[in-house]
Formats: C-alpha cells, structure tokens, sequence
C-alpha cells in the first residue's frame, strides 16, 4: 500500500508565505515524478508545480517566481514554498507522485488527500 500524506495548509493573509510538505511511503520501489495540483471551487484541478526524480522543475505561469518546489529523494517528501501569496491561490492544494510499487512494474500515479490553502485580502 502507498500513501501520501500533505501538511503545513492554512489560512494566511495576502503577501503572506506558507510552506506545504508532503511524504510518501509504504512499499514504494521508485519515485518519478512528485508535485502539486491545486483546485478552486468551481474549477478544474490544475497543475501548480513539479519536480523530476533529478531535480527539474516546472511552474505554472500563475505561480512563477512566488512559488518553489523541491524534494528529498531519501525522504521521499516533496515540498511548496508558497510566497506573496494571493486570494486567487485559495484552493486545496494535492500532492502527487508518479511511482513504482514493489509489487508492479509500471509507473502509476498516487495523490494525497488534498490540504486547504486559504489567502485573506
């Protein structure tokens, strides 16, 4: 079994930072790709940022430039730094890896539970 697990969401005031964390684990053999989604009410689930097995990384535009995506291989943990966060950014922001279980060969994607990210103006 494989489970990602978010923390660090809340409630923040505009211009202000937060950092989200999320942690794989159980029988994982390989992580590809790691990285976060972000849904409003209302709208699509959309790719906020993600981050290759070998550092990589790729930004929505929205994003570019406030927000940071990085990972602990050995930890298996990937993290957003969010900063001169906006309204607009309120969403419950999802993790995701793209990974290899011990008992199967193909690469399949899991995602966390989702974590509440709320930006006060």
């Amino acid at each position: 079994q494989v489970q990602l697990v978010e923390s660090g969401g809340g409630l923040v005031q505009a211009g202000g930072s937060l950092t989200l964390s999320c942690a794989a684990s159980g029988m994982i053999s390989s992580i590809n790709s790691m990285g976060w989604y972000r849904q409003a009410p209302g709208t699509q689930r959309e790719l906020v940022a993600d981050i290759t097995s070998g550092g990589n990384s790729n930004y929505a535009d929205s994003v570019k430039g406030r927000f940071t995506i990085s990972r602990d291989n050995a930890k298996k943990m990937v993290y957003l730094q969010m900063k001169s966060l906006k309204p607009e950014d309120t969403a419950v922001y999802y993790c995701y890896a793209d990974l290899r279980t011990t008992w199967a060969a193909r690469v399949s994607s899991y995602w966390g539970q989702g974590t509440q990210v709320t930006v006060s103006s």
